[in-house]
């Protein structure tokens, strides 16, 4: 099985009795560990370099703003190595001809579970670093106050298919998506 079948797999129908938030099937994009670790980690050059650049220039900085900057560049590793493969583990989707689920964050995680006949608009989106990448993120709008339901960090073929694929189930789905 191809990697990009299997991150397409659907399940068979579920019923509307029996629809409930559940661990959704499929990953995202393996390179989406690095479209995190690249983002978190422009964050923290940014964040200690500033650091970095006061002691230099201040010599006679008290002793806080140099613990400061240790506490600083010690959390900037530890994130940039760990929250990455966290979120990899967390984020999972799944479509059905019914609905869509989602799974995603790393400290707080959002389970989401969308019907087909709710779905309003579902769009792809490439920033800078996904297009480097060959990342897409889908969103799919609903008659929800939550917000759109996101599936970030998808190969850009697989977002490509996943959003024809909706567009179909819900053109094919009776209902007022309201």
């Amino acid at each position: 099985m191809s990697s990009a079948h299997a991150q397409t797999r659907q399940t068979g129908p579920v019923e509307n009795t029996e629809w409930r938030l559940r661990p959704p099937a499929n990953l995202v994009s393996r390179r989406a560990i690095l479209h995190w670790t690249l983002r978190a980690a422009v964050g923290w050059v940014i964040v200690v370099g500033a650091q970095a650049i006061h002691l230099l220039v201040n010599t006679d900085s008290p002793t806080w703003v140099r613990i400061a900057a240790l506490v600083s560049l010690v959390v900037a590793v530890a994130h940039v190595a760990v929250m990455p493969r966290w979120r990899y583990a967390v984020h999972r989707w799944e479509t059905n001809p019914d609905a869509v689920y989602t799974r995603s964050g790393w400290i707080n995680q959002e389970w989401r579970l969308a019907p087909v006949s709710r779905i309003q608009t579902v769009d792809t989106a490439r920033g800078p670093l996904q297009q480097v990448l060959d990342l897409a993120t889908v969103t799919v709008t609903t008659a929800s106050a939550a917000g759109p339901v996101k599936i970030e960090n998808l190969d850009a073929s697989v977002a490509a298919r996943l959003a024809d694929e909706l567009t179909s189930t819900t053109k094919a789905t009776p209902g007022d998506a309201t």
